[in-house]
Parts: C-alpha cells; sequence; structure tokens
C-alpha cells in the first residue's frame, strides 16, 4: 500500500495545478485531474462576470477531508487531493480542483467522480452568480 499524500483545503488565492498535482504518487501508473472552472455563460445565457464563494471553512475543510477518506473507503489504495477556493472567482478561472491518484485507471477515474459530486453535494460551500448586467443570484450546487 502506498503512502497517503492528502492534501484538502479551501483557498482565497488562485488554486495552483502544480500544487495538487504534486500529490500524486510516482508509484501510482493513473493519475485523473478535474478542474471545474468558472463558465463565461449561466445557465439562462446571461454573461457571468464573478462566481462569489462563501463557505464555513472548519466545517468545509472537515467534509473534504471526509469525502477524501471515504473515496480511499471504496476504491482502494487511491490519494486524493481536494482544493476549493472562495471569494471572487473570473471565467476561466478554476474553482475546484481534484486530483486522485492509483495503480490503475478505473479506481483513479471512479474516486475522483466520487470527490467532485461528494463535494458539490455535501460541502457547505455556496455560491452566487453575479452576471455583467449587475444583478447576481444565489445558485444551489447540483450534481451532475
Amino acid at each position: 500500500m502506498n503512502s497517503v499524500l492528502e492534501l484538502v483545503d479551501i483557498v482565497y488565492e488562485p488554486i495552483d495545478p502544480g500544487r495538487l498535482e504534486a500529490t500524486r504518487r510516482p508509484c501510482d501508473g493513473a493519475a485523473v485531474t478535474f478542474f471545474g472552472r468558472v463558465r463565461g455563460y449561466a445557465d439562462d445565457a446571461r454573461s457571468i462576470a464573478a462566481l462569489s464563494y462563501e463557505s464555513y471553512e472548519p466545517m468545509a475543510r472537515a467534509e473534504l477531508g471526509a469525502i477524501a477518506r471515504e473515496a480511499r473507503e471504496r476504491y482502494g489504495d487511491v490519494n486524493v487531493a481536494i482544493v476549493h477556493r472562495v471569494g471572487d472567482v473570473l471565467p476561466g478561472e478554476i474553482s475546484v480542483g481534484i486530483v486522485v491518484s492509483a495503480a490503475h485507471r478505473a479506481a483513479a477515474f471512479d474516486a475522483c467522480r466520487y470527490a467532485i459530486e461528494e463535494v458539490k453535494r455535501r460541502a457547505p460551500i455556496w455560491k452566487k452568480e453575479r452576471y455583467a448586467d449587475g444583478a447576481s443570484a444565489w445558485k444551489e450546487n447540483s450534481a451532475p
């Protein structure tokens, strides 16, 4: 069994993909990376100026850690890194990053999908869409 290089964090600055990818274990044969980026348009086609994320940080970090542990319990010897950004995030910027490494691709893919779906479903992180016209609206997280 490989050692665990877990990283779970809530950050205010842009997410550094290299920080997440540095958690990949060199002995693993597969790594799956997911970066959720802010889209330029809302579901109703309005132009997005930014998404504003808020969280209850102690609970959010604990929940991200629980999701990473659950992924290991469900999918075996996987290493999971999850970082979510809070504050204002502009179109094209990363709002959430997940990297999962494992001996084989199936476990890495499955654990990565599990992690993002659970983050969206359970993490106490809320988002407000801010539109180019100056309006804004709180949005419910949904999976998928």
